[in-house]
């Protein structure tokens, strides 16, 4: 049966539906502004006082008008006023400087994070939160300062509580404003005891030197974090030379997919397919032994090329150092995508570092994009066997070696 209500003359059309919302909001939250007053007082407007020792407050009007920006759009209350109290009267409702709701100040952030333009921010931020929105240049650029606060904050936080087990450290270089050069940030990122990950470190420093990376791990060494178990990173001999400063115990690991570019560079391209297939079965090999018998393999194949061999034997040790931990961690210490994938995702948004002239604003910017995705990255596989890692115990081809398979090898 078709309802036969008839539709009102104050019922809303669709092209008004939305201001007709906002309208209905707008006076259901000045209604709940206006009786927590009457909780507060416990009487409502003109009513005397019911009990001596009732509340000796009283209503006074309201306040200026004062716009707030929801997620449905912005609207306009005023605040009810009391005098006579013992204490300042405090809106649990509405807070005395609030001009946005706790939703809306998260996602403030994510336009400018993911390049937009400052322009076009206000513009598409006032599409959605409509023309009334209290936003300006002023409250952007307070929105860049408290990202500045945390990340000061965040530099100096303590780390005595963390159980670093791996760590990935890489250099990236990003192009900031008039500045002459690539600032080059240094970035660690570690894994927990429990399997998680959590970016560690990120600073500007002076393209990959001793200097800079000591720095960096000096800084996380004073603040209390543990020298983790393997450290795994690229060919960049600063980052090696301050960690044999820093952390001398640490175990090192390259990166396999470093040290394959470096060394196809080394061949002619015709080649280049067929050393790709070789090396990548090298870097996905079960055991030591079927690394090393791929490495002859690839001497055989491509004697021609000196330079190409003595490349790929640099580091062995390092390349290999994988096979020392468990085998469900070996794709995760293989390489430093740990680093590169966030990374990978952000340089298509580095376009919004450019905006920057000085190499500080860009670090802050890049730091609080990793810091959103931080809490998106996946825990290492098998987060149980971090445990026996940290707590020393030995493994052999990704296997843990334990007293029979000792005497085996004996």
């Amino acid at each position: 049966m078709a309802n036969d209500t008839p539709v009102t003359e104050t019922a809303p059309l669709w092209e008004s539906l939305e201001a007709f919302a906002r309208t209905k909001i707008q006076q259901f939250i000045q209604s709940l502004l206006e009786e927590e007053v009457t909780e507060l007082l416990g009487r409502r407007r003109s009513e005397r006082r019911a009990a001596v020792d009732a509340p000796a407050g009283y209503r006074n009007g309201h306040g200026k008008q004062r716009r707030l920006s929801m997620q449905g759009g912005t609207i306009t209350l005023r605040r009810p006023r009391v005098r006579g109290l013992e204490g300042r009267f405090e809106s649990k409702i509405l807070p005395l400087f609030a001009r946005r709701t706790a939703e809306v100040g998260k996602m403030l952030p994510a336009p400018y994070l993911h390049g937009l333009a400052l322009g076009d921010f206000e513009l598409a931020l006032r599409g959605l939160l409509g023309d009334g929105a209290p936003l300006s240049p002023a409250s952007v650029a307070r929105l860049k300062a408290s990202w500045e606060a945390e990340f000061a904050e965040w530099k100096a936080r303590r780390l005595d509580d963390r159980e670093l087990v791996y760590a990935w450290a890489d250099g990236v270089y990003v192009r900031a404003g008039l500045e002459k050069d690539r600032a080059c940030l240094l970035v660690v990122i570690g894994a927990m005891r429990d399997g998680r990950k959590e970016l560690l470190a990120c600073s500007s420093g002076q393209r990959e030197s001793t200097e800079s990376w000591s720095q960096v791990l000096r800084d996380l060494r004073d603040r209390g974090l543990n020298a983790p178990v393997m450290l795994v990173g690229d060919g960049a001999l600063g980052l090696w030379a301050a960690l044999a400063n820093v952390w001398p115990t640490v175990r090192v690991g390259r990166c396999w997919n470093h040290r394959i570019l470096n060394v196809l560079d080394k061949l002619p391209r015709r080649l280049q397919r067929q050393a790709t297939i070789l090396l990548r079965e090298m870097a996905a090999s079960g055991s030591r032994a079927e690394a090393e018998r791929l490495r002859g393999k690839f001497a055989e194949r491509f004697s021609a090329f000196p330079d190409a061999l003595a490349c790929l034997e640099k580091d062995g040790d390092a390349l290999t150092a994988f096979f020392d931990f468990p085998k469900e961690h070996g794709k995760h210490l293989r390489t430093s995508n740990v680093v590169e994938s966030p990374f990978a995702s952000l340089r298509l948004r580095t376009n919004a570092a450019k905006r920057f002239k000085v190499t500080t604003n860009a670090t802050v910017l890049i730091w609080k994009v990793l810091r959103v995705a931080e809490s998106r990255w996946r825990r290492l596989d098998a987060p149980e066997l971090l445990k026996d890692v940290y707590d020393g115990r030995r493994f052999a081809d990704g296997k843990p070696i334990t007293r029979s398979s000792e005497r085996n090898a004996a």
